[in-house]
C-alpha cells in the first residue's frame, strides 16, 4: 500500500487528485472503519490511517474520512479549544491559502465566518492569486490560514510581507511549515531544480527550503508577534496517539499589531 501511494502522490498532478479524493473517501472509509484511531475533526474511528509522503512514507498518518494529515488535526483541535474561530459571535473575515479538503467544507458552512479561498492552481479557490502579489486591500482579513505553502515559494519574504500586509491589526495568522526543528537555520539551494533531487534534498519534488528553527525569526523581521505554539503537550499523551499528531509540531500563531 505504502508503494502505491508513492506512486499516486509523485505521478498525479495535485488538482485532479484533490477531484478523484472524492469518490475514494467514503471507499476507504468503509474498509478501514475500527476504533483504533480518531479523527477529530468528524470524530470517526479507524483500525488504521493510510500512509502518506512524497519521499519515505509515514504510517498512520492520513485520515480515510476527512483526508486529514497530522498539521490538520493538530490545527483544528487548536482552533476549536484555544481560540473563538467556531464561537464568535462577530463575523470574521477568513482568507485561507490552498484550502485543504479536511476543512474547506466545514469552514465555508461556518455562519460566523465570511470565508474566502486563495491558491493559483487549487480547483477549490475562490480567487486565483499569487501569494507573492495578492490582489487584496491592506488590513482586511481577521485571520489568515497558510499551511504548508510558503516551503513552495522562492521568495518566501515577499510572500510574508504579503500575508502581514492584508492582515488586520490584531488579526491572527497560522503559518505552518514543515520544519526541521535540530536545524538552527533554514537551508535553501535555487540551483537544484531537477525534481527528484529536490525530492532527496528537501522531502518532496515542489519544495525548495528546509526551514529550521529560525524560521520564526523571520516572522518576527516581518512585522508579526509570533508564538511558538507546541500543542501537542498541551494534549493528553493518549490522546496524541488517538488521533496521530506529530508529537513536538510547533504550530506559528502570529498576529499583527
Amino acid at each position: 500500500m505504502k508503494k502505491l501511494f508513492k506512486l499516486i502522490l509523485n505521478t498525479i498532478p495535485r488538482p485532479i487528485l484533490i477531484r478523484l479524493s472524492y469518490v475514494a473517501r467514503p471507499v476507504l472509509a468503509l474498509l478501514l472503519k475500527g476504533s483504533k484511531f480518531t479523527d477529530p475533526i468528524d470524530g470517526k474511528s479507524f483500525r488504521m490511517f493510510l500512509p502518506y509522503g512524497y519521499g519515505s512514507q509515514r504510517n498512520n498518518v492520513l485520515s480515510p474520512s476527512t483526508l486529514s494529515l497530522e498539521r490538520h488535526r493538530l490545527l483544528w483541535l487548536y482552533l476549536k479549544n484555544e481560540t473563538d474561530f467556531f464561537t464568535s459571535k462577530e463575523k470574521k473575515k477568513v482568507l485561507h491559502f490552498a484550502p485543504e479538503q479536511a476543512f474547506y467544507k466545514l469552514f465555508r458552512n461556518q455562519k460566523n465566518l465570511e470565508y474566502t479561498t486563495t491558491d493559483l492552481f487549487s480547483p477549490l479557490a475562490d480567487v486565483k492569486a499569487d501569494i507573492c502579489n495578492l490582489p487584496f486591500d491592506d488590513n482586511q482579513y481577521d485571520i489568515i490560514l497558510c499551511n504548508h505553502v510558503l516551503e513552495h515559494i522562492p521568495d518566501d519574504t515577499k510572500a510574508m510581507q504579503e500575508l502581514f500586509r492584508v492582515l488586520k491589526p490584531g488579526g491572527m495568522a497560522i503559518l505552518q511549515i514543515p520544519q526541521d526543528l535540530s536545524r538552527a537555520t533554514t537551508f535553501s539551494d535555487d540551483t537544484i531544480i531537477d525534481q527528484k533531487e529536490r525530492a532527496k534534498i528537501f522531502g518532496q519534488y515542489d519544495h525548495v527550503r528546509i526551514y529550521g528553527r529560525d524560521y520564526f525569526e523571520k516572522l518576527r523581521s516581518i512585522g508579526f508577534t509570533v508564538i511558538e505554539e507546541d500543542y501537542t503537550n498541551k494534549i493528553a499523551p493518549e490522546l496524541v496517539e488517538k488521533y496521530c499528531l506529530a508529537k513536538g509540531e510547533i504550530i506559528p500563531v502570529c498576529f499583527k499589531k
